[in-house]
């Protein structure tokens, strides 16, 4: 099990981990963090392969995948 991390107040909403998410599991919350972007966040973790694609197409770094979430 993975899990995935977003400094969502650094996200800018560009949605490269949405494109680039090879399972669909990430989208853009409906909220809006203090510099009024949409932050990107998983929608269900239990299907993440932890490849990190995610994190590796983001510009701004700010997504990390760690192993060792909940079982």
């Amino acid at each position: 099990m993975f899990e995935v991390h977003f400094l969502e107040q650094h996200c800018k909403g560009c949605g490269m981990c949405v494109a680039f998410c090879p399972r669909k599991i990430i989208e853009m919350a409906e909220h809006t963090n203090d510099q009024g972007y949409n932050p990107a966040m998983v929608t269900d973790v239990s299907r993440c392969t932890g490849c990190a694609i995610c994190a590796m197409m983001c510009p701004h770094v700010i997504i990390e995948v760690v192993e060792g979430g909940a079982a």
